[in-house]
């Protein structure tokens, strides 16, 4: 009953579920033959300093369908954070993304991914950008208790920026490197990921993005997680670079 309660509140969310700045890689569920798949992940956050109150939501909901020969596999996440101090919001952000993964039956370790992704952020120079693209992806280590993967992505991007008064259509790579750890006593798993995605035509113009996460399942279904996230722009379209770091704490659900 409970499980099904947390589960309601998830999916009477706001479909569209943190911010800008979403690791995908920390997305993905490892469910080998297991053909459907969904996570919710909600964390809420209230402070009261001498009648100075904030509200800090973060909601992310994550499924995952795979082809009956289980080769093809279809992925979609949303997440939301809203930080309402009462007066005003200090933050406001989504992130809705939609990709396509398909296992190359001979060649085990590759894959081809093709993906669709829309964001805002109202405290980035870059409010919103929608994108499309496609890559390949390689599992370069599946030991007992290590994995790796190593990706590669070209992108066409749209970036909207109100403070510069700009509208920005960019081809840029995406290539990422992410390892994870499991014991063998499952009781808890970790995972880092650094993403690096430099324009084609000014290769100085480029974005970082890190997560480290901590997951701890307390059952089958249910788990405490921590994540910290670091984000670096080298070149916003005012000319600036710019950074965002955050550490967020919550739970999560599985079905």
């Amino acid at each position: 009953m409970i499980r099904i309660l947390l589960l309601g509140c998830l999916w009477l969310s706001p479909v569209v579920l943190s911010a800008q700045l979403v690791n995908i890689e920390s997305k993905r569920m490892q469910t080998d033959s297991l053909r459907f798949a969904l996570n919710g992940d909600f964390s809420l956050n209230h402070t009261n300093n001498d009648g100075k109150q904030v509200t800090q939501l973060d909601m992310a909901l994550t499924t995952q369908l795979k082809s009956k020969d289980l080769q093809k596999l279809y992925f979609l996440i949303g997440t939301y954070r809203l930080i309402d101090s009462g007066a005003e919001n200090l933050q406001n952000a989504w992130f809705l993304h939609g990709r396509f993964n398909y296992k190359f039956r001979k060649l085990h370790w590759l894959r081809f991914e093709a993906f669709i992704q829309g964001q805002y952020n109202q405290l980035l120079v870059v409010e919103q950008r929608n994108l499309i693209g496609a890559g390949l992806r390689v599992k370069w280590m599946d030991r007992a208790r290590f994995t790796g993967y190593v990706g590669t992505s070209y992108l066409y991007e749209v970036e909207f920026s109100d403070q510069a008064g700009t509208t920005d259509y960019n081809h840029r790579n995406s290539t990422y490197l992410t390892v994870s750890y499991a014991p063998k006593s499952a009781k808890f798993s970790i995972a880092n990921t650094v993403y690096y995605q430099p324009l084609y035509q000014e290769l100085s113009d480029y974005r970082i993005l890190e997560q480290f996460r901590l997951d701890v399942p307390l059952a089958k279904w249910f788990k405490v997680f921590t994540a910290y996230n670091y984000y670096l722009d080298r070149e916003t379209p005012l000319n600036t670079r710019e950074y965002t770091s955050n550490l967020n704490i919550g739970i999560g659900i599985s079905l």
